[in-house]
C-alpha cells in the first residue's frame, strides 16, 4: 500500500515542480526579456526623466493646479487625488447628492477661472481609476485661453500645441482621441520660462 502511494505521488510532485518552474520562473523571465528587448520604455513604466530624475510617467496622471498648466481630470484617488497607492473612483452613482455637489463645485471653480462656454464633462467628473493621464482634445482646447493668458502667450500658439499633442486611437479603432497632460505641459514649458507648479 505504501509503495503504491509513493509511486503515485512521485509523478504528481514532479509535475507540480515542473509546472512551477515553467509558469512561475521561465515564462515570466521570457516575457520580461521580450519586454526589455522590444519595448524597454513601456516595460519600465513609461517614465519621464528630467536632469536624471523621474518626474512622472506617461501612464499615471498627476495634479497640475497652476493656471499656467493644463489641468487633468479630477481625481478621487486618495484624499488629495492622484495617489497611486489609492487608485479608485469615487463610487458615487448618478443620483448621488455628493456627486452633484462635487460637479457643481468644479463647474463654479472653472467659471471663476474665467472660462466661458460649454464645459466638457471630463473636466468635472473623475475617472474610474483616479489616475487617468489623458484628457479629451475638447477639454484641452477649453483650457487654452486660461493657459495662454497666464503665460502671456498668444492663444493661437497654445492651441497649435494642443492640436499637435492629440493622439488618435490605437490601430485607428481602440479608444478615443486624447491628449497626455504631462507631455503637453512639458511641451508648454519648452515654449518659454517656467515659473510655478
Amino acid at each position: 500500500m505504501g509503495h503504491d502511494l509513493t509511486s503515485a505521488l512521485r509523478p504528481a510532485i514532479s509535475f507540480v515542480l515542473l509546472l512551477t518552474l515553467i509558469t512561475g520562473l521561465a515564462y515570466p523571465l521570457v516575457i520580461l526579456g521580450f519586454g526589455q528587448a522590444l519595448f524597454p520604455h513601456q516595460a519600465n513604466g513609461s517614465l519621464i526623466l528630467e536632469d536624471g530624475r523621474v518626474i512622472g510617467s506617461e501612464r499615471v496622471g498627476q495634479s497640475f493646479r497652476s493656471a499656467r498648466y493644463f489641468h487633468p481630470r479630477p481625481s478621487a484617488a486618495g484624499s488629495d487625488g492622484y495617489a497611486a497607492n489609492a487608485s479608485s473612483g469615487s463610487n458615487l452613482g448618478p443620483t448621488s447628492a455628493a456627486l452633484a455637489a462635487a460637479v457643481e463645485e468644479r463647474v463654479a471653480a472653472i467659471r471663476a477661472a474665467g472660462h466661458r462656454g460649454a464645459i466638457p464633462a471630463h473636466a468635472v467628473t473623475a475617472s474610474g481609476s483616479g489616475l487617468d493621464p489623458h484628457i479629451p482634445p475638447a477639454m484641452a482646447l477649453a483650457q487654452v485661453e486660461r493657459v495662454a493668458a497666464a503665460r502671456g502667450l498668444p492663444a493661437s500658439a497654445v492651441r497649435r500645441l494642443v492640436r499637435e499633442a492629440v493622439r488618435n486611437p490605437s490601430l485607428g479603432i481602440l479608444g478615443a482621441p486624447h491628449v497626455n497632460v504631462l507631455l503637453l505641459n512639458r511641451q508648454l514649458d519648452a515654449l518659454g520660462p517656467n515659473t510655478g507648479a
